[in-house]
């Protein structure tokens, strides 16, 4: 790019730099130099983001490993359990049978198909193929449908604590989020007046993750349908997030808003995926069911961002849901002997409490007798004993820290003996 100086900028050693792509308007000034000393523009919206900690933690976290410590991280949201290998063989053949082409922006025909078995048979609700959305992850199908729904002024309502990525979701699509803080004495589960008197005439909806991350709470199905009916006499919409559906222990229930009557179904926007339940992480697989002119809408979004979710994954998806389910209880048993155990010895520290969560795979301990927050907590526990935990300030509660028990039992013991070390010292 040619830059041509005046005489005043050449003086300054400053040029003009013509506007491109929406990064600079038309006579603003920029330092010649190296470009880490230049001043880039970026756009406030971007600038204002807080980065991942889930994802920053378990960076730091393996960071350290390579140095030669022994991390215990409780960081990861992911299974540590392989995926199943019949959808691995899918995803291959689909490559040696060159399935590496562009497919629909919405999904194939046969996985969304698949997708409408999966919601009939999982949760009893009737969907056609067109308001089916596959994506790249459940993380961009919750984006999607933020982008697709949300205009400038309208209020995102938010259960505390929350997934760290829905606030920053809100306030890149535009919107609001009106948070809704709950604690351990109730099960982190917002309550229908809670919800009825944060209403107003700006909101488009109200986002339910049940089984919770970062908590594992589980609500009812007799909570559930009051939520949903507050949102229903309201005309309120609702992002229901059932990424951890099928991770559910004891007497727990996941119930979807959209299985309650056609009347809900038609203000409930499912987002989903196969990442947790089978163990897909890094496929970056996402789906969810609209209504069809929001499913439209999120289609058109779509295609303009990431064309087309990854051709051979979706074939490996296909797979996963059509194909046999016998990992799942396997797993599922596996986690819940992780969950007791982890319970058992964070109840036994003196200055923690654990609340006992039923879903997903994590545990939000409070740490607030030991007199610290969470991030200082997190981070001393780190430098001392080398446990490497998520601070609950990401979440929105900054008395918890999140603890992720998918790693194996041999780990949970040893890291929470170290963390029962930590908190020791510090009585």
């Amino acid at each position: 790019m040619d830059c041509i100086p005046d005489d005043l900028s050449r003086a300054r050693g400053l040029c003009h730099i013509p506007a491109l792509f929406g990064l600079a308007m038309p006579g603003d000034v920029f330092q010649i130099g190296e470009p880490e000393k230049m001043d880039y523009p970026v756009s406030s919206k971007v600038a204002s983001l807080t980065p991942s900690v889930t994802l920053a933690i378990s960076a730091k976290a393996k960071a350290l490993k390579q140095q030669g410590l022994d991390i215990i991280g409780f960081g990861a949201g992911e299974p540590d359990f392989d995926t199943p290998q019949h959808i691995k063989d899918a995803a291959i053949t689909a490559l040696q049978n060159g399935f590496t082409k562009y497919t629909a922006s919405s999904g194939t025909p046969e996985l969304r198909q698949a997708i409408v078995r999966k919601f009939q048979r999982d949760q009893g609700v009737s969907y056609s193929a067109d308001q089916i959305i596959v994506s790249c992850g459940g993380k961009h199908s919750c984006f999607n449908v933020l982008f697709a729904v949300c205009n400038p002024g309208d209020e995102v309502i938010i259960p505390a604590p929350f997934w760290l990525s829905y606030p920053e979701m809100v306030v890149l699509a535009g919107a609001t989020p009106v948070i809704l803080n709950t604690n351990d004495q109730n099960g982190f589960k917002i309550t229908p007046d809670q919800l009825r008197q944060s209403i107003s005439s700006k909101t488009k909806i109200l986002i339910l993750n049940s089984p919770s991350n970062p908590t594992g709470t589980v609500y009812t199905p007799a909570e559930i349908r009051a939520l949903a009916d507050i949102c229903l006499e309201n005309n309120v919409l609702i992002m229901s997030d059932d990424i951890y559906e099928k991770l559910v222990y004891e007497d727990a229930v996941h119930t979807c808003p959209a299985s309650i009557s056609p009347e809900h179904k038609n203000i409930t926007i499912i987002v989903h995926g196969l990442a947790k339940a089978y163990s897909m992480t890094g496929w970056r697989i996402g789906f969810l069911a609209a209504p069809l002119p929001i499913a439209e809408a999120i289609d058109a979004l779509q295609s303009h961002s990431t064309s087309n979710p990854t051709s051979f994954a979706q074939s490996g998806a296909v797979a996963a849901l059509d194909g046999p389910q016998d990992h799942l209880p396997i797993w599922k048993e596996e986690f819940n002997i992780r969950r007791l155990r982890a319970l058992e010895i964070l109840n036994s520290m003196s200055g923690i409490s654990c609340f006992p969560s039923t879903g997903a795979f994590y545990l939000f301990p409070n740490i607030s007798q030991t007199g610290m927050k969470s991030g200082e907590f997190c981070e001393k526990m780190l430098e001392k004993v080398q446990v490497a935990a998520v601070p609950g300030s990401a979440f929105g509660s900054d008395d918890h820290i999140r603890l992720s028990y998918a790693t194996s039992l041999a780990q949970i013991e040893k890291g929470l003996t170290r963390m029962s070390d930590f908190v020791a010292s510090l009585q």
